[in-house]
């Protein structure tokens, strides 16, 4: 067994797959036995990118089985494993706000960048060291999905030049062309359950007194997705949160809808500057939860 887990959040994206495949190779060929695992099965889209480039789905844990661990794309407990603070968490690769607490020194590599993926790329760069063809692809797919091929707010120009060197030594020719088969292969949600939708990229939120629970779906028909309505607000009931924000994604025309339970829609509305309709609420040119949910929640909370 290895000495070091490497994971990212509760139900992992692309950008917390490929992180956690990439910091545990870079630590590695650092001198460190590492093993890189996950809190959850593979998304479509994620599934997408592992087929490409010929790679296995991580071993899912619930709890670190290891002394130490690194988080990567996330660093609050809500969104770690069940035991997190029974364990030394060595380090950190990250991209969001702050909320962590730790009682030993440890190394922090956190960036205002648009994934963790960017991050990584030039810690590679940085030590000088090669990044596998293999790895560069995940790189690059955790890069596109989190900036949806760098059209997202959060895209820095620290993005716009790490892209074409992964996609380069990765052996993608068509960045474009790969970028919307990979984003478009996680839109099928005809086969996904109410709590897929709910549940496939959700995390949790302290908000004053406020327990939030926010899931995104991308779409390229936000229509499609509210036609389940009345089964996905059954769903967000009885997962328990007193808060729950769905937010769905038209991927190919940024702009996104939301559907809210709970009893705070007045403070929802003065939020986003908008009314709630039948639980719906219109969020154009809204796609990131980082950036263009969260922060507006935080303040009026």
């Amino acid at each position: 067994m290895a000495k070091i887990q490497v994971f990212g959040h509760k139900s992992p994206d692309m950008d917390t797959v490929a992180s956690a495949i990439a910091a545990a190779d870079l630590l590695k060929q650092q001198g460190l036995d590492t093993e890189a695992v996950a809190q959850g099965k593979p998304n479509a889209e994620t599934q997408f990118a592992l087929d490409h480039f010929g790679l296995q789905a991580l071993p899912i844990i619930e709890k670190a089985t290891t002394e130490e661990v690194v988080l990567v794309d996330h660093n609050e407990a809500a969104q770690s494993v069940d035991n997190l603070a029974d364990v030394t968490v060595y380090g950190i690769y990250d991209h969001h706000k702050f909320n962590f607490q730790n009682g030993t020194p440890l190394y922090i590599t956190a960036k205002p960048w648009g994934s963790v993926s960017t991050i990584l790329y030039f810690e590679y760069k940085q030590a000088g060291l090669a990044i596998p063809a293999k790895i560069a692809g995940l790189l690059a797919s955790g890069l596109i999905s989190d900036t949806l091929l760098l059209k997202s707010p959060t895209t820095t120009d620290v993005d716009r030049e790490a892209l074409p060197e992964l996609a380069k030594i990765a052996g993608i020719d068509d960045i474009e062309a790969y970028g919307l088969a990979m984003l478009k292969a996680g839109t099928d949600l005809s086969k996904k359950s109410d709590e897929d939708l709910l549940e496939g990229d959700a995390k949790s939120f302290t908000m004053g007194s406020h327990d939030f629970r926010i899931g995104q779906v991308n779409t390229v028909d936000i229509d499609d997705v509210l036609k389940r309505q009345a089964d996905l607000e059954k769903a967000m009931k009885a997962s328990g949160y007193e808060d729950f924000l769905l937010v769905i994604t038209d991927i190919l025309n940024s702009n996104s809808k939301a559907i809210y339970l709970g009893d705070a829609a007045a403070a929802i509305e003065k939020a986003f500057g908008a009314k709630l309709e039948n639980n719906v609420i219109d969020l154009p040119g809204v796609v990131s939860r980082k950036k263009q949910v969260v922060p507006p929640l935080q303040k009026q909370f």
